[in-house]
Formats: C-alpha cells, structure tokens, sequence
C-alpha cells in the first residue's frame, strides 16, 4: 500500500454524512431565506398612476365621481382600501380640471354631490363644501384633499393616488 491513499471507513462515514447534510441543509434553507427576503424585494405599488377615464367623457361643470382601490402590502400582510373623488372640469382646457377626494377632512366619511344645492355634503356632520372643495359651514378643520392628475396624449384621465390635504 505504498504510494496510494485510502479512506478509512470512519473518514468515509464522516465525508458522506456532511455532504449529506450540507445538501438536506441547502434544500431547506435556500427556499426558507428566500420566502424571508422576498417581502422586501417586491415592487410597491402604491403612487402608480390609476386610469379614470377618457376626458371627453367627463362633462363639464358636473362633478364626476370615481373610486379605486389600493392594496398596500407589508410583508406578508396584505390591506385593500378603497377611495373615491370628483373630477370637475371647469372648461375644455386640460389644464381646467380639478380632481378632489371624496373623503371629508373632519372624520373621514365620503361626501355626496348634491345637484340641487350645488354643494359636497358629508352625512356624519351636515358639513358643506363647495364645487371647489373649500369648507362651506360645518367642522372640517381644512377643505377637501386633492389627487395630482395627468392628460395624456390620447386624452386619457389618470391620477397620482396620494391624496394632498391644505394646511389648517
């Protein structure tokens, strides 16, 4: 036995049962580090613009309303909310439109276009806002929030989803 190296069975034993392990480890944990990584590489979908509608659909001097819904996901969680607005548009412009959220800035309850007195009414508190969303009487402490728009070149209506709210 000059010359040639051979294992002993206990050495044999010992290189099989870690390479054995080692694979059965990787097995498991390869899927295991990944379903606890992939919450934070997902893409958030929060922000994207949403569709409304084609602009000359939208009449004008009449509020339109819409309504999305947005599903955030924390980690595994995931949470549906729902949201609503008025597109007002004031004239043919692009620029002459106005989209405004449909929640009320007291407590949160959507308000409802009344046409015969031409004002948002919110039914938790009988608050009043106008056409433009400015507090008409009533608790809100700050006028209705606002969505950023866009018209895109084929004269689609799209929103940025992230209400903006005036400062008191």
């Amino acid at each position: 036995m000059s010359g040639s190296r051979h294992m002993s069975r206990r050495d044999f034993v010992k290189l099989s049962t870690a390479v054995l392990g080692s694979f059965i480890g990787a097995v498991i944990g390869i899927p295991a580090i990944g379903y606890l990584i992939a919450p934070a590489l997902r893409e958030d979908k929060a922000g994207k613009p949403i569709v409304i509608g084609k602009l000359e659909d939208i009449p004008i001097g009449k509020p339109f309303p819409f309504s999305f819904t947005v599903t955030k996901v924390n980690g595994w969680e995931r949470t549906a909310s729902s949201f609503g607005g008025f597109v007002i548009r004031k004239s043919e412009a692009k620029e002459d439109i106005l989209v405004l959220s449909s929640r009320c800035t007291h407590l949160s309850c959507r308000v409802n276009w009344e046409e015969g007195r031409q004002v948002f009414v919110c039914p938790c508190h009988d608050a009043n806002f106008s056409m433009e969303g400015q507090v008409l009487n009533g608790p809100p402490p700050v006028p209705l929030g606002h969505f950023e728009y866009q018209v895109q070149e084929d004269g689609t209506l799209v929103i940025i989803p992230v209400e903006l709210l005036e400062e008191a």
